[in-house]
């Protein structure tokens, strides 16, 4: 009993740990592909750097379901 505890316990502080990074990464690869992107307007890329900067991960979140999916 006391081992199985101990190994949730680790996997938890790994999760703990792990997620924050992997979101992390996410927000850094949306930001940069929308600094490195076209955009039809002039403003455009400036206003969805705005925005994943200002809303971080819901912000990548959104710049990737609006725009990344769109282009493939």
């Amino acid at each position: 009993m006391m081992e199985s505890l101990g190994i949730l316990l680790i996997l938890g502080i790994m999760l703990i740990i792990l997620i924050p990074i992997l979101l992390s990464i996410f927000w850094i690869w949306m930001l940069i592909d929308c600094a490195t992107s076209e955009f039809k307007g002039k403003n455009d890329k400036i206003v969805w750097i705005l925005i994943i900067i200002l809303l971080h991960i819901v912000g990548a979140l959104v710049y990737y379901v609006i725009i990344k999916k769109k282009r493939k």
